[in-house]
């Protein structure tokens, strides 16, 4: 296993990596796996990369983000405001079915809920309001209700995450009931945690994935 200083330098290392971030603003903090993130910056995007980058570092089971948000008078905007260039966004972006899906903005806190047909839908409508200047948080509430009644197929999502080489998926149990999806075992990384959970998504029908995997960790 790699020491609480290894670990901290790796992805100390990672968030300097990704050009977005100054990583003189983040401070890391590394315990057994469990890496803190601290500091401020200045929008709500550089938040969800920071948090992004270090999921994909090796060793990394869980991340406590801490980062604070402090805003200029560049950044600061109003409820209004963010409401309309939301609206905007969504109106220009061919993945997001914007007629239902409903925008509430409270103190630049954004919730989003409503109804689409695939989860690829809901990522979207996430990611463009997370890059948006004065939005401090999002709350997605968005649920899926794909009109394709057919059974869910669980070889097809076992297979799926075999082919997909970031995997190894000697330790990844897929068992379906109903609309839901429950993935089980054991994976390397957050990194891997995730994409198991992307490739059960991606499956007609699925209304809901619980990714129970937990990270098994060997340097």
């Amino acid at each position: 296993m790699k020491t609480n200083e290894e670990l901290q330098i790796e992805v100390q290392a990672a968030l300097k990596w990704e050009p977005m971030l100054h990583s003189s603003e983040i401070g890391v903090i590394a315990d057994d796996g469990v890496i803190t993130l601290t500091g401020s910056v200045d929008t709500y995007a550089k938040k969800t990369e920071a948090e992004n980058a270090v999921k994909n570092v090796a060793g990394v089971k869980a991340v406590v983000e801490r980062i604070q948000l402090t805003f200029g008078s560049f950044g600061k905007k109003d409820d209004s405001d963010i409401a309309s260039e939301i609206i905007s966004a969504f109106k220009w972006n061919w993945e997001i079915p914007d007629a239902t899906i409903h925008v509430k903005v409270e103190d630049c806190w954004v919730t989003l809920d409503g109804e689409v047909e695939w989860n690829y839908q809901k990522e979207a409508a996430k990611k463009a309001v997370t890059g948006l200047l004065g939005v401090v948080g999002v709350t997605d509430s968005i649920i899926i209700n794909s009109y394709i009644k057919d059974s869910i197929e669980q070889r097809d999502i076992q297979k799926a995450i075999e082919r997909n080489s970031f995997i190894e998926d000697d330790d990844v149990k897929v068992k379906v009931s109903g609309n839901t999806v429950t993935l089980s075992g054991s994976v390397h990384s957050l990194f891997q945690k995730d994409e198991c959970g992307r490739m059960a998504w991606n499956a007609p029908g699925v209304f809901s994935v619980k990714n129970d995997l937990e990270i098994d960790y060997a340097y």
